[in-house]
Formats: C-alpha cells, sequence, structure tokens
C-alpha cells in the first residue's frame, strides 16, 4: 500500500444539512488528488479527483454562481 499525507483544506455545511470535507492527498510517489467527503446523514460519498477534474469542475461552478441573482 503506498503511503499518503492527508491535509483538511475546508470543511463546510450545504444545504439540507449536508457535511463537505476537501482534503489534498499527496502520496509518497508523487502523485497528488483532491479528496470530496459529502455526508448525508449515516451516508458517505468519497471522491478523489486530479488537478485537471478540480479545475475543470471549479470553472463550471464559478460560471454557475456567477449567474445567480444578486442577494442584499
Amino acid at each position: 500500500m503506498i503511503e499518503s499525507t492527508v491535509t483538511k483544506l475546508d470543511k463546510f455545511t450545504a444545504p439540507y444539512g449536508r457535511e463537505v470535507t476537501l482534503e489534498n492527498v499527496e502520496y509518497e510517489n508523487g502523485m497528488r488528488v483532491l479528496r470530496i467527503h459529502i455526508r448525508e446523514g449515516n451516508r458517505f460519498t468519497v471522491m478523489d479527483i486530479n488537478d485537471s477534474i478540480a479545475h475543470q469542475w471549479g470553472e463550471a461552478m464559478t460560471e454557475w454562481a456567477n449567474q445567480a441573482p444578486v442577494q442584499d
């Protein structure tokens, strides 16, 4: 098994009480992924994505958020 170093980047509560945790995972072989944990009650979803997908996903989310009506 390849050893890894996990660094917590952020944790926040999403709508409907979902908890989201973002972690940087660096493996001793040099590979790095963004680990996304989503907790919905007793159910957990965990995804590891590479920098290319994180960039694409981040751009899509930013574009979507920028289209939202301005709230006071």
